[in-house]
């Protein structure tokens, strides 16, 4: 009965985290402070928004592969993203997709 009531929880915590992949990794706490030459250093960064699994909204920078959770209201963490945009890590596209746009593209400035 033991081993049996063990081996279903396991199973249930393993269909759990194949269901939910991001519950573990959630912020928990952010910074509502930054210290001044972070922002330098950020590779990424993602928006944790407070719904679904995770409860908190926070900006999540990566720097040098740390993570950290800093308030989304700091004036100089809004400024910040907007100016890096590029930084959000981005689903990629087909590529074939790109390569018709870009062919298109040049027969368009050629006409």
């Amino acid at each position: 009965l033991v081993l049996f009531i063990s081996m279903l929880f396991l199973t249930l915590l393993l269909l759990f985290l194949a269901l939910f992949p991001g519950a573990f990794n959630c912020c928990t706490k952010v910074s509502d402070e930054i210290p001044k030459g972070i922002l330098r250093r950020v590779e990424r960064f993602e928006i944790q928004k407070a719904d679904g699994l995770c409860h908190l909204e926070a900006v999540i920078l990566y720097i040098e592969g740390r993570k950290f959770c800093v308030s989304p209201r700091i004036r100089k963490v809004k400024k910040w993203m907007k100016k890096n945009k590029h930084k959000i890590p981005r689903k990629k596209t087909h590529g074939r997709k790109q390569r018709r746009t870009k062919i298109i593209k040049k027969k368009e400035k050629k006409q």
